[in-house]
């Protein structure tokens, strides 16, 4: 029984390999073209293929659902088009061990994505976002598209570029009066983190008095707010490349702001689901191939993944919005797709059984 386990184990494990290999492969291709399209000032074609290769722990674990997905389905579904598990359940085998058997490979791509998406993922992610940054450009006083924006009482915070150590490039600050009067405006080349607090260097300040403006510079000044460098880390990430610490302390402290944190909270069971995400997917999977794609040709079977892997995607990309829009809580668009996937694996398994 060991010997069939093995063997059904390594046949889905292979299968998830070689998918994993081809989605990754065309993910970086197509990600590398469009690098190339940012290239500007020092950020060459060199910088852009390190940045693919910086976010390659990233898109591993972007991938890793469709690839126990599809490798369960491809990897069963050759055996059972060569009658293998036929022979297999002949011999006295239930459908529950082979059930098991296919779920040992997939714990492990779980286990493996909860690290990456934990620990490795989000510190590479930032490296990266942070040396693009710099190359394009980051200090300059125009305002970089892929900064951050954040909102502290009345004023609005712009930086364009961040980097692991907590230094920041490129700070944009708007002070804002009564009746959302402009007041006064700075921008800072650079801000470092200390004990006592921040301070920002290479200050340019320009103040608005009712229909007079006032310019000065300061070498040296401080900067008294809230952030820190591990919130501003957190910031130039979006949401759904995070950790999951990172998302709660986040989405902790745009709530004590009095702002909406409802991105953070729904990308945080996104990521926390995952696991569950995974195994219900696998579990569609197996019924498909016990089920209605038991000898069918193996481009029917990876179309019928496609398929059901987009329309998966596409009710989590739907119902996490409408969580928002509607009101009802980030946990429910997150669990609705999976409680559909479990519900539709269990009937079409016991058909088979």
């Amino acid at each position: 029984m060991r010997i069939i386990d093995r063997y059904v184990a390594k046949s889905v494990l292979i299968a998830t390999a070689v998918v994993m290999f081809v989605v990754l492969s065309l993910d970086i291709v197509f990600g590398f073209i469009a690098e190339t399209e940012d290239l500007k000032n020092n950020y060459g074609v060199v910088d852009a293929a390190i940045y693919i290769a910086m976010t390659l722990p990233r898109r591993v674990y972007d991938y890793l659902p469709l690839g126990a997905f599809m490798g369960c389905l491809i990897g069963l579904g050759a055996l059972a088009k060569n009658s293998e598990l036929t022979v297999v359940r002949a011999a006295g085998v239930s459908l529950g061990r082979i059930v098991w058997a296919s779920m040992k490979p997939v714990i492990l791509v779980v286990i493996l994505g909860g690290l990456l998406g934990e620990y490795v993922a989000p510190t590479t992610e930032k490296i990266a976002q942070s040396a693009k940054a710099l190359k394009q450009g980051a200090q300059s006083n125009i305002v970089y598209s892929q900064g951050l924006w954040h909102k502290e009482g009345e004023n609005f915070i712009h930086v364009n570029a961040v980097e692991p150590n907590g230094a920041l490039h490129g700070i944009s600050i708007n002070y804002y009066g009564e009746q959302r009067r402009l007041e006064k405006s700075l921008f800072a080349a650079r801000a470092l983190f200390h004990e006592g607090g921040w301070s920002l260097i290479d200050v340019q300040i320009t103040e608005f008095e009712e229909s007079r403006v006032f310019s000065s510079t300061e070498e040296l000044m401080p900067w008294h707010t809230e952030l820190t460098p591990a919130l501003l880390s957190i910031l130039i990430v979006k949401p759904d490349n995070l950790s999951m610490s990172g998302l709660f302390k986040y989405a902790a402290y745009l709530s004590e702001q009095g702002l909406d944190g409802g991105v953070y909270v729904l990308s945080f069971w996104k990521k926390a689901l995952q696991p569950i995400t995974t195994i219900s997917l696998v579990l569609i999977a197996i019924s498909f191939v016990f089920g209605p794609l038991r000898s069918v040709a193996m481009g029917t079977r990876v179309f019928v993944g496609l398929v059901v892997g987009l329309s998966f995607k596409y009710m989590q990309d739907l119902l996490g919005p409408a969580s928002m829009v509607f009101g009802f809580e980030p946990i429910i668009a997150s669990l609705a797709p999976i409680a559909v996937c479990f519900l539709l694996g269990i009937v079409m398994l016991r058909r088979a059984a």
